[in-house]
């Protein structure tokens, strides 16, 4: 004879209820698995493009840096910028240096010191790399390390795919092309700058060197950005007039919507309008004082493999585009020691030295 077991209502609700319980439970679980496949999936791509960093790592420490076994390579990074880091970290041990790597906490901003034991170890190394969130370029531990000796590279804000695709441009030919538009830009003093957005501004070069950042960093104190390709100098302080548009990209604001307008008077930015890049732009500058609206740089693109992405270190080498920086221009040439240096890009540029076009509306017509 079969037995019935008699439920209780009562029962079968608490029952409902627990069940009710552990769904949410079950579904958080299950969310967070869903979550974590991503992170998964992000962790295998990361993997997958090992081999790819590691060849561009092999190509600056070899080409750029003419690394040699036995020399101390300090590889100086951030935890945005860790995986870089360790690739170059890597590929420099395994070429035979007595290979280091020293993570700080990522800067506020462009141009803030490192802390001072990193800057003591920047000093005492023969190859100091730097791929940072922001800019270590203009730091006086830079420019101490390179004093003490060192030869040294930026890469601030690099990303894996800018340092796959640009690491492994031509350099001797963009060398060749770096160091032919200085020589023109020596050749004068007044450059006159405009554009179709309405840049119209002129400044002077005075007898300060154009600089031709070539990527090849062979002799004991030279430095330079990776990617590479560009030529540059400081204007003289206090020389700039007119007025800038930034179209392309700005440092710490990454691609702009809207113009940005910089009214310039004697060599200083009096006023930045636009929209809420501007504002950003704005934001940026006003906390240092006056020191930080030096117009501080004027360059010139060399790089034909760069490409617009927002992140300054590769927009401003784009061939056919010239860039303006505020801020810090000790480190080349100039007198402004300010722990800020904002680059922004100036599309279809057309550029006279002296009154001599050298180049008309992006393109290059004397290299």
């Amino acid at each position: 004879m079969a037995t019935v077991k008699i439920v209780k209502k009562t029962t079968v609700k608490k029952t409902a209820k627990k069940l009710a319980a552990k769904a949410p439970a079950r579904n958080k679980a299950s969310n967070r698995k869903k979550r974590a496949a991503p992170t998964r999936r992000q962790a295998k791509e990361s993997a997958d493009l090992t081999p790819q960093l590691e060849a561009a790592a092999r190509t600056a420490l070899e080409t750029c840096l003419a690394v040699k076994a036995g020399e101390t390579v300090l590889v100086v990074t951030d935890e945005p910028k860790r995986e870089i880091g360790m690739a170059f970290w890597r590929v420099a041990k395994a070429m035979g240096a007595e290979a280091m790597l020293a993570e700080i906490i990522p800067r506020q901003r462009n141009g803030e010191e490192p802390p001072p034991p990193i800057a003591a170890l920047m000093a005492a190394s023969s190859v100091v790399l730097c791929p940072t969130s922001k800019s270590l370029t203009h730091t006086a531990a830079r420019r101490e390390a390179c004093a003490h000796g060192a030869r040294m590279t930026t890469l601030p804000g690099i990303t894996e795919d800018m340092m796959i695709r640009c690491l492994n441009a031509d350099y001797q030919a963009i060398a060749e092309r770096s160091h032919r538009l200085a020589a023109v830009l020596e050749s004068g003093d007044e450059v006159h700058v405009t554009s179709p957005a309405g840049t119209d501004i002129r400044l002077r070069r005075g007898d300060r060197k154009a600089i031709a950042n070539t990527g090849l960093y062979h002799n004991a104190g030279e430095s330079g950005n990776l990617p590479a390709g560009e030529t540059y100098f400081a204007p003289i302080e206090g020389s700039a007039q007119g007025v800038v548009v930034f179209e392309g990209a700005v440092a710490g604001v990454g691609k702009i919507k809207k113009p940005i307008h910089v009214v310039v008077r004697e060599g200083m930015a009096v006023e930045i309008t636009g929209g809420e890049e501007a504002k950003k732009f704005n934001d940026l500058i006003a906390p240092l004082g006056d020191a930080a609206r030096n117009i501080a740089e004027l360059g010139i693109g060399t790089n034909e493999q760069a490409q617009i992405t927002g992140v300054i270190l590769e927009d401003e080498k784009v061939m056919g585009t010239v860039h303006i920086a505020l801020g810090d221009n000790k480190s080349m040439g100039g007198t402004v020691a300010v722990p800020s240096h904002l680059d922004g890009l100036i599309m279809q540029p057309t550029v006279y030295v002296d009154g001599r076009m050298i180049m008309e509306a992006g393109r290059l017509l004397v290299v």
